[in-house]
């Protein structure tokens, strides 16, 4: 089991910037976290990518953020960060984390945590 906790969603003017955490906790099982990645939902849409960052370091952004928005992880604390800057009133969404178990090299189960709001105000 994996258990994600996501924080730092609030309201900024746009412009702003946040920074999000989300650390996982693995237990009851065995194998390690491998990918983490940040996807997120405005009202009335479906959830969409934001960015990822695979266990060996390589990162990937839509085409929405990037530029404005950098992943990054410390691999001790198994906390992955969303700094997000240059804030625009439509990255308004509920933000999500989530990551995958990997067990002998393979991925075996995809985890997501309960979000965080993040509010940009015009």
């Amino acid at each position: 089991q994996v258990h994600l906790v996501e924080s730092g969603g609030d309201l900024v003017q746009a412009g702003g910037s946040l920074r999000l955490s989300c650390t996982a906790s693995v237990s009851g099982t065995t194998g390690s976290i491998g990918s983490m990645g940040w996807y997120r939902q405005a009202p009335g849409n479906q959830r969409e990518f934001v960015a990822v960052r695979s266990g060996g370091g390589a990162t990937n952004y839509a085409d929405s953020v990037k530029g404005r928005f950098t992943i990054s992880r410390d691999n001790a604390k198994n906390t992955l960060y969303l700094q997000m800057n240059s804030l625009k009133p439509e990255d308004t969404a509920v933000y999500y984390c989530n990551a995958a178990l990997v067990r002998l090299g393979r991925p075996i189960s995809l985890y997501w945590g309960q979000g965080t709001q993040v509010t940009v105000s015009s």
